[in-house]
């Protein structure tokens, strides 16, 4: 999680700014319940009006300095955190285009859409709120035990015995809830990557009648999900009212002997208002501070698994191209064979068998092949070889005479031309899709591929014709 920390970089003014505001803020309100101290002890008891309302107008401005505090720290935290999940997203989607596909079949599709999605939005909104409120609630927590000593040295010891209580309930609930979360995480992982399946393979389900058991299995996987997160929230839930009971516990204490102070003349009734207020201010922060522990704890889960993905590194060395790449493949341009497989072999990761065995082969410039075999036989594996979407386990693979793995990935696939076995097309128009192959192709070189492949009049029949856009 700390490594992420990098993405605000960016952003320092802001993460100085937002807390800072935020503690402006907390100092002014601790100066409210010693306004109300006067009004009580001066104005009411004097019957001095234009006392009362001297102090109520400085409790307005307080108020509004508070408030103008409150404003520019929400939007400084605001922009640091959107501006870091931005920043973080950008970082992680370009480090999973990075990938080979065996860490992508590996880390599995679902768990990618989560981290990318649920995880980074857990931790931009736990950077808001600890900018916003994780120095403000220690202000207020530390500076209102300080005024309650300025009031009453033996009163304010209450408050020295409730905070240590108080942080204890607070930080305990929080270890035993870090790990619950990430659990949790886990199991949305897994009910994310049955219903991405289920509405991938609708079809091969319905065919096969396969509803009920597809049902069943993610009830399964749902109804575990659901028990962990309850027991997750139960012992979350349990900071509010422990708290609640705590501080409350304080206040009937602070009222059982303020009450016998104020019966002997020790302290006034205005100040043992501010200390009720102060304890006040202290249950709230609490309550809100203990909101945040339980955000930092999701926050900290999500950014651990975000982290892990940035851990995995590709087992796909990508070449960079240089000119004695470039001499070569001059060198070996009239060569007639442009594809040879010398003794491949092919093992996926973590499978226990081999994929291919020892495939020799040569194919000679203008030539065509077809590889002819029954489902799971190995023709899509065979020649995924060729661009490295994956690589041999053994033996080597040649493309123009030269070994794949001493072109640059984008050299490489500069010079192969594919139709995919599912075919898939992106949101935009048609001669966007079709430009994929060639950014600068014309639309002359656009309808000749179209005639070619005999899809020119699938064209013409749509408004548009290469203007058509195509949905999601």
């Amino acid at each position: 999680m700390k490594k992420l920390l990098i993405y605000l970089k960016d952003y320092k003014k802001e993460t100085i700014l937002a807390p800072l505001f935020k503690m402006l803020e907390a100092m002014f309100e601790l100066f409210i319940p010693l306004v109300m101290a006067n009004i009580i002890d001066i104005g009411i008891k004097n019957s001095d009006k234009n006392y009362v309302l001297q102090m109520c107008f400085v409790m307005i401005l307080l108020g509004i300095i508070g408030l103008v505090c409150s404003i520019v720290a929400q939007y400084y935290s605001a922009k640091a955190a959107v501006g870091f999940g931005t920043k973080l997203r950008h970082s992680l989607f370009a480090h999973i285009q990075s990938l080979s596909f065996t860490e992508i079949d590996t880390i599995g599709t679902s768990t990618m859409i989560t981290r990318m999605t649920n995880d980074i939005n857990q931790v931009q909104s736990g950077i808001n709120l600890v900018l916003r409120l994780f120095l403000r609630s220690p202000v207020v927590v530390i500076g209102a035990m300080i005024m309650a000593f300025t009031i009453n040295i033996k009163a304010a010891f209450i408050f020295v015995a409730t905070i240590p209580l108080l942080s204890i309930v607070v930080f305990g609930i929080m270890k035993i809830s870090i790990p619950l979360y990430t659990k949790v995480q886990e199991g949305l992982d897994k009910v994310l990557g049955i219903t991405r399946e289920n509405l991938t393979g609708v079809r091969v389900i319905r065919a096969f009648h396969k509803e009920e058991s597809e049902i069943k299995q993610f009830e399964a996987h749902n109804n575990s999900l659901t028990k962990i997160s309850m027991l997750v929230g139960k012992i979350s839930a349990l900071m509010n009212p422990i708290t609640y009971v705590i501080v409350n516990g304080a206040i009937i204490a602070l009222i059982w002997t303020g009450a016998i102070k104020v019966e002997t003349g020790i302290i006034t009734q205005g100040a043992l208002t501010a200390l009720l207020n102060y304890m006040s201010q202290i249950l709230v922060e609490l309550i809100k501070l203990a909101n945040l522990i339980v955000t930092i704890t999701k926050s900290i889960a999500c950014g651990n698994r975000i982290q892990n993905v940035f851990e995995i590194t590709s087992s796909m060395t990508d070449k960079k191209a240089n000119s004695v790449h470039s001499v070569e493949v001059k060198n070996t341009v009239n060569n007639e064979i442009i594809v040879s497989f010398n003794n491949v072999s092919l093992t996926y990761k973590n499978a226990g068998d081999e994929s291919l065995t020892g495939i020799d082969f040569n194919v000679k410039r203008g030539q065509t092949i077809g590889i002819i075999g029954g489902t799971g036989s190995g023709k899509s594996s065979l020649v995924s070889l060729i661009p490295r979407f994956y690589d041999a386990t053994k033996g080597q693979v040649f493309v123009d005479g030269i070994d794949v793995k001493k072109y640059s990935l984008e050299q490489l696939r500069n010079k192969i031309g594919m139709v995919m076995q599912k075919a898939v097309l992106f949101r935009g128009t048609i001669r966007e899709n079709l430009r994929w192959g060639n950014k600068d192709a014309s639309d002359e070189e656009i309808m000749e591929a179209l005639n070619i492949s005999q899809s020119k009049e699938i064209i013409e029949s749509k408004d548009g014709g290469l203007d058509f856009l195509v949905e999601q």
